[in-house]
């Protein structure tokens, strides 16, 4: 049966996104901002974002362009004029003063190295009961928290006190957020009732984990918990949105991949779990995979190219790339990649020398398995390379090359054969098969590389 939330838009929906500019902006945060953007556009809402940052201290100008900028690469657009909290102080002021006129708070002194006064809000001591949308009834009893500060000063609201007036004034209906909040909520209530607002509902979402089912934190895990560090690994927007979205929320199918407006037109709250989602970078590689599967040719043509280019090995041994040459190499890295960082990744590795430059091994390497006999390998290749020789330019493509030593192969001992041709044309144990890398090299070049080989083994 579906959900009543599934079945009809509700009446009215705004959500929000206020993250704090005191760091990167958390792979956690563009989760919650993603499931807020959702449950939004779910709805026909309003998707809001506003910049908390009333810490001043540690609030950068540098961070809160990570975020903006992050948002933007993601695709989540939001619906109203940016706001800071640090430019709505006198609003701030006229709320705390209401508070304090009507008896809820009250100034109260502080000895924290110098005496000063705090503005502290009234706990009535109560129980207080809300219905969370992921979690159902939450209680609290709010009087272990005492009468608690909302502001240091008339100038300085805290995070409860500014968070409460920007959610009443932007009529905000949805608070989601995650479950590190859900202690902050009943602080929240009481405040939200003494300025005489109506409540939003919540829901707390669960955390996302490290693979150890830690929490995912800067401390513990440093940059990998960033946004940007997955853009400059070169992860597509839409898989990193695709990836997210099923953190700790399920569709209710085994589909794993949807678009933007798919999401939007499956996302229900009532389907996100409560147990904390563990972060596997493997399955958004997965995922960013069938993305890039997507992709027009031409552009994934001049992303490896660019990234291929633009590695430190490319430039340290003054490769050049021609257009025949990527053009044939396309399909063959394209096979090895998930993510376009991982070109840099195989260049480094010295797992793309043989595309540029010839290899350079010892003699025994050619040798498959066991076998050492010199002069009947040597033999061997020099046929291969007769062979080969027969075929012109235009001939020399990957299924001719071959028809052309396959027989020769198989009458011969197969494995001696392909092991050696491969490994001189490579220099290395594992690579495309060797018909594949002779085409990509070119005629001149594979009968260079294996006449090289017949030289060595006929000089032992």
């Amino acid at each position: 049966m579906k959900s009543k939330m599934k079945e009809s838009r509700m009446e009215r929906v705004i959500t929000r996104f206020p993250p704090s500019p005191t760091g990167l902006l958390h792979i956690g945060n563009v989760r919650t901002a993603l499931f807020n953007f959702l449950f939004a556009r779910r709805h026909g809402g309003q998707f809001l974002v506003r910049i908390e940052d009333t810490d001043r201290a540690r609030s950068k100008k540098d961070y809160e362009d990570d975020i903006l900028s992050g948002l933007e690469w993601l695709g989540l657009s939001y619906d109203s004029k940016l706001w800071r909290q640090s430019e709505r102080t006198e609003i701030y002021r006229s709320h705390l003063r209401r508070l304090i006129d009507g008896g809820h708070a009250y100034l109260s002194a502080e000895e924290e190295g110098e005496r000063r006064e705090v503005v502290r809000f009234k706990n009535p001591n109560r129980v207080v009961s809300f219905t969370d949308l992921i979690r159902g009834t939450v209680t609290f009893d709010t009087t272990e928290l005492k009468d608690f500060i909302i502001a240091r000063s008339a100038d300085e609201p805290l995070y409860h006190l500014a968070v409460v007036v920007d959610d009443t004034l932007s009529e905000v209906t949805h608070v989601i957020r995650g479950e590190d909040h859900i202690s902050n909520t009943p602080r929240q209530i009481l405040i939200t009732e003494a300025l005489g607002a109506p409540l939003p509902t919540y829901a707390h979402l669960p955390l996302i984990l490290a693979p150890d089912r830690s929490k995912l934190s800067k401390r513990e895990h440093g940059e990998i918990i960033a946004l940007r560090h997955y853009k400059a690994k070169g992860y597509l927007p839409e898989a990193m949105v695709n990836f997210l979205a099923l953190l700790g929320w399920n569709p209710g199918t085994e589909r794993e991949i949807f678009s933007m407006d798919e999401l939007i037109e499956a996302f229900d709250l009532s389907k996100v779990q409560k147990s904390g989602a563990v972060f596997n970078e493997e399955k958004l590689r997965w995922i960013n995979r069938e993305y890039l599967k997507q992709l027009p040719q031409e552009k994934i043509k001049s992303e490896i190219e660019t990234a291929l280019k633009g590695t430190r090995r490319f430039a340290l041994r003054g490769w050049s790339l021609s257009d025949e040459l990527i053009e044939k190499l396309l399909p063959v890295l394209f096979e090895r990649i998930h993510v376009w960082s991982d070109i840099a990744k195989l260049a480094k590795s010295g797992e793309l020398d043989y595309w540029f430059e010839a290899p350079q091994y010892e003699t025994d390497k050619l040798y498959w398995k066991e076998k050492k006999e010199n002069v009947a390998l040597s033999r061997l290749l020099q046929e291969a390379v007769s062979l080969l020789e027969g075929l012109s330019e235009g001939e020399f493509r990957a299924h001719r090359i071959k028809e052309t030593l396959m027989q020769f192969a198989e009458s011969h001992g197969r494995g001696e054969v392909l092991w050696a041709l491969r490994f001189a044309l490579t220099g290395k144990d594992k690579s495309p098969d060797p018909f594949t890398v002779a085409w990509v090299l070119g005629r001149s070049e594979s009968l260079s590389r294996l006449s090289e080989a017949v030289r060595k083994l006929s000089n032992k």
